[in-house]
C-alpha cells in the first residue's frame, strides 16, 4: 500500500489542536483526514514536547546564537589546521629529503 502525501503543517496544527481543545476525538479527527491515529498521535506528541522545550528555553534566539556561535569557532578551528597542515605538506615537497618508497611496500 502506498504511503499517503505528506500533510501540510497547518493541517496537522489544525487537527492537534482540535483534539486538545476537546472538539473531536482522536478517532473522529483519523477517519474524517484518512489518517492512522497512531500518526496523529505521534503529532500530538511532537507538539507537546516542542513546546515543553521551547519553554524551557531549548530553542529560541539566545540558542540559535550560541549554537551558531560554536558552529563558527569550529570552523574556524579547522581552517587554521587546514592551513597549517597545507604549509606542512609544501614544505615537505619542497624539500629535497623526502623519502623514496620502497620497492617492497608496491
Amino acid at each position: 500500500m502506498a504511503r499517503p502525501p505528506a500533510l501540510p503543517v497547518e493541517d496537522k496544527l489544525r487537527i492537534v489542536l482540535s483534539i486538545l481543545a476537546g472538539h473531536v476525538s482522536m478517532a473522529s479527527a483519523a477517519r474524517e483526514n484518512g489518517l492512522s491515529e497512531q500518526s496523529i498521535s505521534n503529532w500530538k506528541k511532537q507538539f507537546i514536547q516542542g513546546g515543553r522545550d521551547r519553554l524551557a528555553g531549548a530553542y529560541g534566539p539566545e540558542r540559535t546564537r550560541t549554537r551558531e556561535a560554536e558552529l563558527k569557532a569550529e570552523v574556524d578551528a579547522l581552517k587554521t589546521q587546514l592551513q597549517e597542515a597545507r604549509v606542512q605538506l609544501r614544505a615537505w615537497m619542497n624539500s629535497t629529503e623526502r623519502p623514496v618508497p620502497s620497492r617492497t611496500l608496491r
